[in-house]
């Protein structure tokens, strides 16, 4: 199947989702700030006839930016202005492409890099470098002690922000004592509340706007840590810090990097990766309470899963390649169709993120593969990557805000 541009075909754009509330914002905000003026000096309208608020109204309406790009220089600046309701772009953790060491050599860490592919220009651009005093050069990837096995970097994405919140550095200690927020519409990087225990190898995840870090182990192994569980909303606005939570019953969940994955309104856990035997284990977020995951959603564990908006459990094997969705109904998995040849570019997957009626899943060769799963058959392509680096997570948010386009 042959690799094509995100952008290439209008259908495979993400669904946008607009909001009532920004519009109403850019009504709000004064017209005479906004127009551009022309080399003669005089001002430029959006649309003929029509005051720039209510042309802003009227052309967020239209569900593909790339069509409003693509007919002026004036509507391409909207686009990424703040007036304009953001659209929603793959943001993506990469590292450096690296060959095995050749013998008697150590193995070099390689250097991470944040990116956002843009749906519209179909370009990847580097993130905003974050202040020196922000810990991100201190996680790696990579660690001479170990020859094949990468060092887990967690982030998720919550509330419109991308959250870096666990990750090792070269003593093998938990690097992050601070979560590290991008957010793409200020374009900035900020550094959260201290984490109550820090940690390495854990279970990371979103729901409802809050983020949650369980199990794992900080520079030596500690039942308390392995048995923890904290919250951090951050939809609350006046700065709330770290919260213990419920522990969890046992300590099988501090093997590894796992994701913690949202779903209506519950936390789902599976101990390990791979082949090995597993259990899972239900975070209650509204009761603050443990339960036993059922066997047959643990069966469906064969590979990363995502939630659809928090409401539908989506699976990709990562050995054959299939796509799997869950009926909490009927208590089982039913396979999705997906194009001829579809399950060669998903077998190998390590990562995926479900958002807009989209699959995007990052493989253990190194691929960005989408699959749109309302599709019938599900389609599925290829997100040309930057050239010498390798994707470890990505992730969909609004764009970053372009206010001096031109």
């Amino acid at each position: 199947m042959r690799k094509i541009k995100y952008e290439n075909t209008e259908e495979r754009e993400p669904k946008l989702k607009r909001s009532a509330s920004m519009a109403t914002a850019a009504a709000k905000s004064t017209p005479a700030k906004r127009r551009r003026i022309d080399d003669d000096g005089k001002q430029i309208a959006l649309i003929e006839g029509l005051p720039d608020h209510i042309s802003e109204l009227c052309l967020s309406l239209v569900r593909r930016p790339s069509l409003l790009a693509a007919v002026c220089t004036r509507w391409r600046r909207l686009v990424y202005s703040p007036e304009f309701p953001p659209f929603s772009s793959l943001y993506a953790l990469f590292v450096e492409s690296s060959s095995a060491p050749a013998p008697g050599f150590r193995r070099v860490n390689s250097a991470i890099r944040f990116m956002c592919f843009d749906p519209v220009s179909s370009k990847w651009d580097p993130l905003p470098p974050p202040p020196p005093e922000l810990p991100l050069n201190r996680i790696i990837y990579r660690h001479p002690s170990y020859i094949s096995f990468n060092l887990p970097i967690q982030c998720v994405s919550a509330a419109g922000k991308l959250v870096i919140i666990a990750g090792s550095n070269q003593e093998l200690s938990p690097a992050i004592s601070h979560p590290l927020f991008f957010d793409p519409i200020s374009s900035a990087w900020t550094s959260g509340p201290p984490i109550g225990s820090p940690r390495r190898w854990c279970a990371t995840g979103a729901c409802g706007g809050a983020i949650y870090l369980a199990s794992g182990m900080s520079s030596q192994f500690s039942s308390t840590v392995a048995k923890s569980i904290e919250k951090l909303d951050l939809t609350d606005r006046n700065g709330s810090s770290w919260e213990r939570l419920r522990e969890m019953r046992d300590l099988r969940f501090s093997r590894e990097a796992i994701e913690a994955v949202g779903w209506r309104r519950k936390l789902l856990m599976v101990n390990v990766k791979g082949d090995a035997v597993k259990e899972g284990a239900i975070y209650d977020v509204v009761n603050d309470d443990w339960e036993a995951m059922p066997e047959e959603m643990v069966a469906g564990w064969r590979g990363p899963v995502a939630a659809m908006e928090e409401e539908t459990l989506y699976s990709v094997d990562e050995k054959k390649g299939t796509v799997r969705i869950y009926d909490a109904e009927k208590r089982e998995w039913r396979e999705v169709t997906v194009v001829e040849g579809g399950e060669e570019l998903l077998k190998g997957a390590q990562q995926v993120t479900a958002v807009a009626e989209k699959l995007c899943v990052v493989t253990v060769d190194g691929r960005i593969v989408m699959v749109d799963v309302m599709a019938e058959p599900a389609k599925i392509w290829t997100v040309e990557k930057p050239q010498g680096l390798e994707p470890v997570s990505v992730h969909v948010l609004p764009r970053m805000s372009r206010p001096d386009f031109s």
